[in-house]
């Protein structure tokens, strides 16, 4: 049977660890040793050299990277539907979160777009799209079409016009991003020894057994015990969180698993926090090993470490999780996907003009519940 892996939310992990990472990085650059005498270098003898006044020593020390990146800044993860099984599919953007962290680097906000939001899909000649207005999950998918290529679709080219579609509808610009491309999630908070989460309702999951086997499936039909996530504190192991992070069919739709997504990522940030992992290159190495080949950054010209080291300082209670509700849109009786409220498109709006926090005090069920 082919394993399907939705990876939402899985994206999002870059920024956890860009923030875990970034500490690492600063203490390495600060407690570099001062460097002594090079070997094979000839310096005067007492005995000859002539007494001299030493002149004031003045040091340029090397900017820390990034030190350059003040904000605001804006961060695109994206969780794909990558078939690797399948030749020639094309990846499909089924987790579109943003990280916003405003000028000062002090706070970080985070949202997710509905994957079934109508949007406008920019023209891009290197796939040969003309441009079109759908599902905001096809502009990954049209946008990796390698002309003439059909069995090699590509990721980066989804991705290029993703970016440009979801800067163009919010009006942020977009610095840097990821892109989850297939498993590899539940290897990663298994490194991490589980994580710590509230499961807010009650959740049945449609994919997988009380004993973590997947269930038997026919067709588009599951058969079996399920597995179901009972409101409360709960220690999910990896298959457990990538579990409970996909299930969008129970109460809330969408829209929920969205939620789910968040609180996810913004209890691994308190994990790798609480845990000291950012003052631990080895444990640091081992998480970002775990993600292997399944993360592909995306820069916009700056390395991974710039990034990191900018938002090193962030600390989880920090990150705002933002929830932008949505309804159906509808023609002529038929399904065409989603819109976000008038409310959730005014915060976008709130977020460019620098006045979040005003406006979620005004409108604090856009918060989501940690």
């Amino acid at each position: 049977m082919t394993r399907r892996r939705w990876l939402l939310g899985l994206a999002a992990l870059v920024a956890v660890v860009l923030v875990g990472t970034g500490a690492v990085v600063a203490t390495r650059l600060v407690s570099r040793p001062t460097p002594g005498p090079v070997a094979g270098l000839a310096t005067p003898s007492p005995s000859t050299a002539a007494p001299t006044t030493p002149a004031p020593v003045t040091t340029s020390p090397t900017p820390p990277p990034g030190a350059d990146l003040k904000g605001p800044l804006n961060l695109l993860l994206v969780g794909v539907d990558t078939r690797v099984s399948v030749p020639g599919w094309e990846p499909h953007a089924d987790a579109v979160l943003v990280l916003h962290v405003p000028a000062g680097l002090g706070r970080a906000y985070l949202f997710s777009l509905p994957r079934d939001l109508v949007v406008d899909i920019p023209a891009y000649p290197k796939a040969g799209y003309p441009g079109g207005r759908t599902k905001l999950t096809h502009a990954m998918s049209y946008g990796s079409r390698v002309p003439g290529d059909k069995a090699h679709p590509s990721t980066a080219q989804g991705y290029e016009l993703l970016r440009t579609t979801v800067s163009r509808y919010t009006g942020l610009r977009i610095d840097a991003g990821a892109v989850i491309t297939f498993g590899g999630f539940d290897k990663l908070v298994d490194t991490l020894g589980g994580v710590d989460l509230y499961v807010d309702q009650q959740v049945a999951s449609i994919h997988r057994r009380p004993d973590g086997r997947y269930r038997d499936r026919s067709g588009s039909t599951y058969t079996g015990p399920q597995m179901v996530y009972q409101p409360g504190n709960r220690h999910l192991t990896g298959w457990q969180a990538l579990d409970y992070a996909r299930q969008r069919y129970t109460a809330g739709g969408d829209y929920t698993r969205q939620r789910h997504q968040q609180q996810l990522i913004r209890a691994l940030a308190r994990k790798i926090l609480d845990q000291g992992l950012a003052r631990d290159p080895d444990r640091v190495e081992q998480v970002v090993a775990a993600l292997g080949k399944t993360l592909v950054y995306v820069g916009g010209g700056r390395r991974l470490v710039d990034f990191a080291y900018a938002l090193g300082g962030l600390p989880a209670e920090k990150f705002v999780l933002v929830g932008l509700p949505g309804d159906a849109v509808g023609s002529g009786g038929s399904y065409r996907g989603e819109q976000l409220l008038p409310v959730g498109r005014d915060f976008l709006a709130a977020l460019r003009g620098g006045d979040a926090d005003a406006y979620l005090a005004a409108h604090p069920s856009l918060r989501v519940r940690n």
